[in-house]
């Protein structure tokens, strides 16, 4: 989905380091990249990649997110990339056989948004595209990150793994509502114009005799009214709806 507006104030909360391990190609450190500023994430840590730094190719397929390419930090080792963090995930799809917590991304936002409360600055680890982590780099981290998946299929690539944990981190503190009505460029339309909406309405249907018998006629205009009101209608809606009524009584609107 394309929707990049640049007129919009950018995300960027801090967030957990990006810890790439011997990142493969540049294509795919420019497609995380873009996957860590769509989630408000700028802090892209490189490990031996294998194609060397800069990258062209990085620049080319971070598609727009130069600011992270830019800023990427390069190490010789893990161990160094790690060194000023206070609390580590390191990101797999594998048992590995060590005790340690295995949490999903919603649970890792959350303990890694305490962690950064608290002063602690923290990292995800991800390992190389074809073979991910070894046991050593994963036994630098505090916990294991498992995304849940298909059992029988739940490989990923590298941009998509970040992608997936990023955003369950941009989630755990976003407030957008979960359903809302887009408007556009219209007006929810004011109860006075409504309620000229429904005059009319009504009596175009008095002359048609829909609204009959008279006894049923409170309920059904009640029902009308309620239905109109649950679609939440803009002035332009309630304008084609006026509209309507016209070119259904074979007017051209005088009578509004």
């Amino acid at each position: 989905m394309a929707g990049t507006d640049r007129t919009q104030e950018p995300v960027k909360d801090g967030g957990p380091a990006i810890i790439l391990v011997d990142p493969q190609l540049g294509e795919n450190i420019g497609m995380v990249a873009r996957a860590m500023l769509n989630c408000g994430l700028t802090e892209l840590r490189l490990v031996r990649p294998r194609d060397g730094w800069p990258s062209e190719k990085a620049g080319a397929a971070a598609s727009g997110a130069l600011e992270v390419i830019e800023g990427a930090r390069l190490f010789d080792t893990t161990e160094a990339a790690l060194a000023d963090l206070q609390r580590v995930y390191a990101t797999t799809a594998r048992p590995r056989g060590m005790v340690k917590p295995v949490v999903t991304p919603g649970q890792a936002a959350t303990e890694l948004r305490a962690a950064a409360a608290k002063g602690e600055r923290t990292g995800l680890l991800f390992g190389p595209e074809r073979s991910g982590l070894v046991n050593d780099d994963i036994a630098l981290a505090d916990a294991v990150l498992s995304v849940p998946l298909n059992p029988a299929f739940s490989s990923l690539n590298l941009a998509q793994a970040v992608l997936l944990v990023g955003h369950a981190w941009f989630m755990a503190a976003d407030d957008t509502e979960a359903r809302r009505l887009e408007l556009g460029v219209g007006e929810t339309a004011s109860k006075a114009e409504l309620i000229n909406f429904f005059t009319r309405l009504e009596a175009a249907l008095d002359e048609t005799g829909f609204l009959y018998p008279p006894e049923k006629r409170p309920t059904m205009v009640r029902n009308l009214r309620n239905l109109f009101h649950r679609i939440a209608p803009t002035e332009g809606e309630v304008n084609t709806l006026h509209g309507i009524i016209s070119a259904l009584r074979g007017k051209s609107g005088q009578d509004r």
